[in-house]
């Protein structure tokens, strides 16, 4: 089949590259033509840029580190590149994409009204695409709470989907109040259609791959002890952390996924930060964030993982056995359990 993915497939986050491009690579080993949907909008470029460029925001980048950002930015335009794409189309043009016998709309918050530049695009609702069947993978509503309910014409354009599934529980009810229908939860992408094994990331010491940013003290001061009594370094990628002892700011989509596989362990606030240590099969622990809660809560009760996402009362004794011993054999379980359902999802969505 013709299938377009339609995806935040140009968004300088490591997360967002990964889903999309498994997702479509996966499509393409099981003998479709799939491509990424490539739409464009200035006024998004420009909020990806000052996103790329002051990640932390109201806190300002420090100037040293802007070159770093910088360049960060640029690997990510080199790696968008090297994607499968349709032609280009703007964003509030979807009838100028081209026509599919699939459209697949997900992974990612593809439906969070909250998204401060994405949020409450048509497009990603539906919205004039010429497609023969219309169906979401792996789509989530972010930290749009399942308290808040779905407004009736949001819902009415999510009717039209012919099959619907969501990587989160918070995302099921919010489609099973709004539509009264059934969503199935399905794997993420980098879960589903794994990347390719990661090269050596080159590091010989032991170290702590740290993957975020805003986290807590708390979980800061947790952390540092336990590399600290441990003789680990704390490198921190794709941003600055001032408590790491090492800032990998400007690695690219690749070395990030080399980096997760190579750590002794994993902490991070970031939900593809615990997917991608899940994937490598990394020990880590997880800190809690507000727009991330969701996400993150999820995904770990839905693979038995749920022990990893830590609290300011999680003891110290915890932190050490979640970051040095291997990871239950239950969650790999999990996982190719929901891999079959997704698969099986997959299938009867494109048939």
């Amino acid at each position: 089949m013709k299938i377009g993915v339609l995806t935040f497939h140009r968004c300088i986050n490591y997360g967002s590259y990964w889903q999309a491009r498994c997702l479509v690579e996966g499509l393409r080993a099981e003998g479709h033509d799939a491509e990424l949907l490539d739409h464009d909008d200035a006024q998004v470029r420009r909020a990806e840029w000052r996103c790329a460029l002051q990640p932390q925001l109201p806190a300002r980048t420090p100037r040293r580190d802007l070159p770093r950002y910088a360049a960060k930015a640029r690997y990510f335009l080199e790696a968008f590149e090297r994607l499968p794409q349709s032609r280009r189309f703007a964003l509030d043009r979807p009838e100028e994409a081209g026509e599919y016998d699939a459209v697949l709309v997900g992974s990612d918050e593809v439906w969070n009204f909250r998204h401060p530049w994405y949020g409450s695009k048509p497009i990603f609702f539906g919205e004039r695409l010429r497609t023969r069947r219309l169906a979401s993978y792996a789509a989530s509503f972010g930290n749009h709470d399942a308290e808040h309910g779905i407004d009736p014409a949001w819902a009415a354009k999510l009717e039209r989907f012919d099959a619907l599934s969501v990587r989160d529980e918070n995302s099921r009810r919010l489609v099973r109040d709004g539509l009264d229908r059934e969503p199935e939860l399905v794997l993420d992408p980098c879960l589903q259609f794994p990347p390719p094994p990661a090269p050596p990331s080159g590091e010989t010491a032991p170290y702590l791959a740290l993957y975020g940013h805003g986290f807590p003290d708390w979980f800061a001061a947790a952390v540092r002890d336990w590399a600290d009594a441990n003789g680990t370094r704390v490198l921190s990628i794709g941003y600055r952390n001032d408590w790491a002892d090492e800032q990998r700011i400007e690695a690219d989509p690749e070395e990030f996924s080399a980096l997760i596989a190579g750590a002794d362990a994993v902490a991070t606030n970031f939900f593809h930060g615990c997917v991608f240590a899940l994937h490598h099969r990394r020990p880590f622990v997880s800190a809690p964030s507000v727009y991330r809660f969701n996400k993150v809560r999820d995904l770990t009760r839905a693979l038995a993982a749920e022990r990893h996402m830590v609290t300011e009362q999680t003891p110290r004794e915890t932190y050490a056995d979640l970051l040095e011993t291997p990871l239950d054999p239950a969650i790999g379980a999990r996982i190719a359990a929901m891999r079959a359902k997704s698969s099986a999802y997959l299938a009867a969505a494109l048939a």
